[in-house]
């Protein structure tokens, strides 16, 4: 039984020689680990005694050893997360995407406008218009940014680089945060709760987050200081944080109002659904927002203000800015109702 084990322990021991050289790894880079590990198989076979689990722990060393040859012997190789990451070709191919995509949804915002000003041109900018020119003019920055990002990435010093990937950031944040408001108004006028410190709590709010957003960015220009993005990344987070929480509340309350309204009609229907898809899918990319700022500023594998990064930004933007700007403005479609005036004749 003893030299049946060692026959079989030399014998794999050979097959995994073979395997190694038809792999093409040079003999001379394990050649004293290999021996020591034959040898180590060979004193444990040799001393063990010929009992009934003898057949059982020479398969075990057999085990060992193959998994250690095969540890030692095959050269580790990208992932083809970090293959896609370190390629060029791969990084324009999806930058310009995210390019492509902003650009689409900033048209899309832009032709919605013109649509209701069309439409009615009288109203002035009223909350529906100001969204979607806030829209376009986030999407068109993005997509600038984007497909310049061969010099955006590179810029010096980093603030540079955080100004303009940030900034968006906070455009967003104000654009669809005034949808929050516009639901808080209704719902408190529906109520009977004032509504005239509501604008002025919005503007405070933003003109704050601006200031902060701004004095980070001026320190680190000043001095590249690694506390103080860290700093700002949770900054980000946090305000993300805040529009997810006022998406769940205004948007919340609105939608479970609408649902006890006791008149049942199409008009009902339609504002429910709208209430209820705007609000989850806002409530989602804020949170999810927030997440990767608090990943982004403990891990830098998830920082997304470098250029080695395009799948990581790529899924990214697409979850929280792309998809549901897109979602939002095709939900919200609908034009206003023409303003007819008896009293208004155009001149012939």
């Amino acid at each position: 039984m003893r030299i049946k084990n060692q026959a079989s322990t030399l014998f794999f021991l050979r097959i995994v020689e073979d395997d190694r050289q038809k792999h093409l790894v040079p003999k001379t880079q394990v050649p004293p680990i290999k021996d020591n590990l034959k040898q180590s198989a060979r004193n444990f076979v040799s001393s063990s005694r010929p009992t009934p689990h003898t057949h059982t722990h020479s398969l075990c060393v057999d085990c060992q050893v193959s998994f250690a040859l095969m540890e030692i012997q095959i050269p580790p190789n990208l992932s083809w997360w970090d293959q896609i990451n370190d390629s060029t070709r791969w990084q324009n191919a999806i930058f310009y995407s995210l390019c492509a995509a902003y650009a689409l949804v900033s048209s899309i915002a832009l032709i919605q406008l013109v649509r209701i000003e069309l439409r009615v041109p009288e109203y002035g900018w009223t909350t529906q218009k100001i969204f979607h020119l806030m829209n376009f003019l986030v999407n068109g920055v993005r997509a600038v940014v984007f497909g310049l990002h061969k010099l955006v990435f590179l810029l010096h010093p980093k603030a540079l680089i955080l100004v303009l990937l940030d900034l968006p950031g906070l455009l967003f944040f104000s654009t669809y945060t005034l949808l929050v408001l516009f639901w808080a108004e209704i719902y408190h006028q529906a109520r009977g709760l004032p509504t005239d410190k509501l604008r002025i709590l919005y503007v405070s709010v933003n003109a704050a987050l601006y200031i902060i957003q701004a004095c980070i960015w001026i320190y680190l220009w000043i001095d590249d200081n690694s506390v103080v993005e860290f700093i700002g990344k949770l900054f980000v987070a946090v305000v993300s944080f805040m529009a997810a929480l006022g998406f769940l509340t205004y948007g919340g309350r609105l939608f479970f109002m609408l649902r006890r309204f006791p008149i049942e009609s199409k008009g009902r229907r339609k504002k429910l659904h709208e209430v209820g898809s705007v609000t989850a899918i806002c409530f989602t990319c804020f949170l999810i927002r927030c997440i990767m700022g608090f990943l982004s500023a403990f891990d830098s594998d998830a920082s997304l203000d470098v250029l080695d990064h395009p799948i990581l930004d790529l899924i990214y933007y697409m979850l929280v800015e792309i998809l549901p700007s897109a979602l939002v403005l095709y939900i919200l479609r609908k034009l206003p109702p023409k303003r007819i005036s008896a009293q208004y004749h155009p001149i012939r």
